[in-house]
C-alpha cells in the first residue's frame, strides 16, 4: 500500500477498518476535554467498558453467597480458572490443556525456571538477549546463584552489533550452536520490550533443542499483540502478564503455557501448591503431591476472582475480534507509524528522527520506538503535556504503541502532526 500524509488518507484507512468499531469498547482518557492519543498499550492497556459489569457480578455474588458462591456463584468461583484456556489457547496458539491463568508474571517465571532450568556441572547456561526486561534479568540472576553458580559465567547474553539496535537472528543462532555443550535453557522476549524487536521464536527454539537446551519465552510483549504458535513451533514453555496488550487492568492476573510433553510429566520437578494437585481428591488434604496432568498442575493457590473477572472482559473482546484481524491492523498501524515518522523526519532540519524497530512488518508487533537526537527528553514531555500516552525508556528511547482494538490511523497522523510543530515551534 502506498501511504500519504494526510488526514483524508488516515480517515480513509479508517473507514476501511474492519475493527473500527471495537474502539466504543474502551474508556478512552481525556485530556483538556478531549481524548488521548494513548499509545501506551504496551505498558497498560485500556479498560473495557465492560469489565466493571464483570467485576461487579463477582462482587454481587460474594456479598449474597459469601463463602457458597465457591459453589453456586453464576461463574463459580472453585474452578473460575476453567473458562480461560479455550479463549486463551487461540491467543497463545496452543492446546487448552497447555495454558493456565494463574500469579503474576515474574512468580509464573520463577515457577516455570524451577521446573525447566536443571543445570549440571557441565550444562548450566542460559542464554538471553542483551537489555531484556529487569525482572527477567534479575530472575536469571538469581536463579543462577540459587544453584551455585556466577552470573557472569552462567548467563550469556547475546547483543546487538556496534551501531545496531535489534539482534540479528544469525547471532543468536550462533551463540546457542558456539556454547552447545553448556546450555541449560534458552529463555529470551517474545518481544523486546526496549526495541520493539520480535525474535524469530520457531528458529530459536529448534536450534536451541538441536544444542540440547530447552527453550522458553517471556511473551510479556507478545501476548494479546501478534500472533503465536507455542505448541506449533514446540517451545517447551512461556508466561505472560496480562495488563498490556490483553487489557485486564493493572497487576492482574499471568498466565502460563507448557507444552504438553512437559505438561502431563508429574514427575517433573516443581515448586508444588494444593491447587495444582489432582482434582478428584484435592480436598482430602493427604500429603504427598499429586500433580494435575495439565498446566494446571503448577498451581499453587486459588484463584484470584476478581482479577480474572477483568481478565475474562477483555477475553470476550478478543474473542469476538479475532488475532487475524488483529495482527493485520497491527501490521498495518505501526507501518503507518514508521511511514509517518520518516516523512516527517524528512522536513525537520537535521532529520533528528532515528527509527530503531524493524522496518520489518514481520519482525515487530504493535511499538514503534525511536530515538530523537539532543531532544528527545524534551519532545516525550512536550507530547504527554499535549495528550500523548507513550513511553520514555532511558536513556533515549520514545516507545509509541499503536493497538488494533481502540487505535485509530488519525490518532497516528495527528501524532506526525505534533512531533512536526514541536521542531518548528
Amino acid at each position: 500500500m502506498e501511504f500519504k500524509n494526510s488526514l483524508e488518507f488516515a480517515q480513509q484507512l479508517d473507514r476501511q477498518d474492519p475493527l473500527k468499531d471495537f474502539r466504543k469498547r474502551f474508556f478512552i482518557p481525556q485530556h483538556s476535554g478531549k481524548e488521548k492519543i494513548y499509545f501506551d498499550g504496551n505498558s497498560l492497556g485500556l479498560q473495557p467498558k465492560n469489565a466493571k459489569e464483570y467485576v461487579i457480578q463477582e462482587l454481587e455474588d460474594w456479598a449474597e453467597l459469601a463463602g457458597e458462591g465457591h459453589f453456586t456463584a453464576r461463574r463459580p468461583w472453585l474452578p473460575y480458572h476453567e473458562i480461560f484456556p479455550q479463549q486463551l489457547s487461540k491467543i497463545i496458539g496452543c492446546l487448552p490443556e497447555e495454558v493456565v491463568v494463574m500469579n503474576s508474571l515474574t512468580v509464573n517465571l520463577h515457577l516455570l525456571m524451577v521446573s525447566f532450568y536443571r543445570p549440571t556441572k557441565q550444562r548450566y547456561k542460559i542464554v538471553c538477549e542483551a537489555k531484556a526486561f529487569p525482572s527477567d534479568q534479575y530472575a536469571f540472576e538469581s536463579q543462577v546463584k540459587y544453584h551455585g553458580f556466577e552470573p557472569g559465567d552462567a548467563i550469556i547474553e547475546v547483543k546487538p552489533r556496534n551501531g545496531e539496535h535489534v539482534i540479528r537472528t544469525e547471532d543468536i543462532l550462533s551463540t546457542i550452536k558456539q556454547n552447545s555443550d553448556s546450555i541449560a535453557l534458552v529463555l529470551f522476549s517474545g518481544i523486546n520490550y526496549y526495541t520493539g524487536q520480535l525474535f524469530e521464536m520457531k528458529t530459536i527454539t529448534e536450534t536451541g533443542h538441536a544444542a540440547g537446551a530447552v527453550v522458553g519465552f517471556d511473551l510479556a510483549h507478545a501476548a494479546g499483540n501478534i500472533e503465536l504458535h507455542m505448541h506449533d513451533w514446540n517451545v517447551d514453555f512461556a508466561c505472560w502478564c496480562t495488563y498490556k496488550y490483553l487489557n485486564s487492568g493493572p497487576g492482574s492476573v499471568g498466565g502460563v503455557y507448557i507444552h504438553q510433553k512437559h505438561a502431563g510429566n508429574k514427575e517433573l520437578p516443581r515448586f508444588a501448591g494444593w491447587w495444582g494437585y489432582v482434582k478428584e481428591t484435592r480436598f482430602q488434604m493427604e500429603k504427598g503431591f499429586h500433580a494435575i496432568p495439565t498446566a494446571e498442575g503448577w498451581q499453587l493457590s486459588n484463584a484470584p476472582v476478581l482479577s480474572m473477572a477483568a481478565h475474562k472482559a477483555a477475553l470476550d473482546i478478543f474473542d469476538e475480534a479475532g488475532m487475524g484481524e488483529l495482527t493485520a491492523k497491527t501490521k498495518l498501524l505501526s507501518s503507518y507509524l514508521i511511514f509517518i515518522l520518516e516523512n516527517v523526519n524528512e522536513r525537520i532540519e537535521g532529520q533528528p528522527i532515528r527509527i530503531i524497530t524493524s522496518k520489518n512488518e514481520n519482525e515487530r508487533g504493535c511499538q514503534v520506538s525511536f530515538v530523537i537526537k539532543e531532544k528527545g527528553k524534551q519532545l516525550f514531555e512536550w507530547l504527554t503535556e499535549n495528550g500523548v500516552s507513550g513511553g520514555w525508556r532511558e536513556p533515549e528511547v520514545i516507545r509509541m504503541a499503536p493497538v488494533p482494538l481502540y487505535n485509530s490511523f488519525e490518532e497516528i497522523w495527528q501524532f506526525g502532526n505534533m512531533v512536526e510543530s514541536f521542531f518548528k515551534k
